[in-house]
């Protein structure tokens, strides 16, 4: 299962890790959830990069899915706040509570071939993970341009968040082959029902 989608191998990517994480629930995606387990948690922390791919996540268990599912919540009220010009103080002190945290370490490594690749300094832990993902959503919040860049799918069943980096933002959907595409058939189907 690839990162913040409903479709196994497709991979949602919204710009953001943050981003990503929000679109892995069942609220946002209009599907299901994404992180009902821990292996689909560990899928999930290598689709978003967030782990190097081949790195032992053994020590994923339920209550990381549980911890991720609640940074993912708090994300999604920061974010939906943000959008709506409202404040989202709770899931303010939460995110910054876990951003607070030391992100796991970074190192590089000789792969096959002798390119250098990402490894992680120790075994990942729940706690340095998910301050990855909190100090990213911290980053965006606090960047001018990323945040004005913030914007949800205009898709019927669709509520993504996305950054429109779009020339002339634009952007109007989380994906135009998905999305942008549902949009265009329905419209197509109106005009045809209209004309009968």
């Amino acid at each position: 299962m690839a990162a913040g989608t409903g479709a196994p191998g497709r991979r949602f990517d919204s710009g953001r890790a943050c981003l990503d994480l929000v679109a892995t629930g069942p609220e946002t995606s209009g599907s299901y959830e994404l992180l009902d387990s821990p292996a689909r948690l560990a899928a999930w922390l290598v689709a978003a990069r967030l782990v190097p791919p081949g790195t032992p996540l053994a020590a994923v268990d339920d209550t990381w899915a549980a911890r991720f599912r609640q940074l993912r919540t708090g994300i999604d009220r920061l974010m939906s706040a943000q959008l709506a010009g409202t404040s989202a103080d709770s899931a303010l002190e939460r995110v910054n509570a876990l951003a607070a945290g030391a992100p796991p370490g970074l190192r590089a490594v000789r792969g096959q071939g002798g390119a250098l690749v990402r490894a992680l300094s120790d075994e990942p832990a729940c706690g340095a993970l998910l301050a990855a993902v909190a100090r990213d959503a911290v980053d965006l919040l606090t960047d001018p341009v990323a945040r004005a860049a913030l914007r949800r799918c205009e898709g019927d069943a669709c509520r993504r968040l996305y950054l429109d980096t779009s020339r002339g933002g634009r952007r109007r959907w989380c994906s135009s082959e998905v999305c942008g595409n549902r949009e265009r058939v329905a419209r197509h189907r109106r005009r045809a029902k209209a004309l009968r």
